[in-house]
């Protein structure tokens, strides 16, 4: 499930060490178009967003 940061908005896996708080959500945001639009390395092991659904 997606973790989205308190701090600055960024999406995370709920396993990803890189955020302190979040506040898990069930979509990811509409700007997230691609799988390049996720910044933190702890999505690497996907190849597109179908697979994170």
């Amino acid at each position: 499930m997606p973790v989205m940061a308190s701090d600055d908005f960024s999406v995370h896996r709920e396993d990803c060490d890189r955020f302190d708080d979040g506040m898990p959500i069930s979509n990811l945001p509409d700007e997230v178009t691609s799988i390049d639009d996720l910044d933190c390395e702890c999505w690497s092991e996907f190849d597109s967003l179908g697979e994170i659904g």
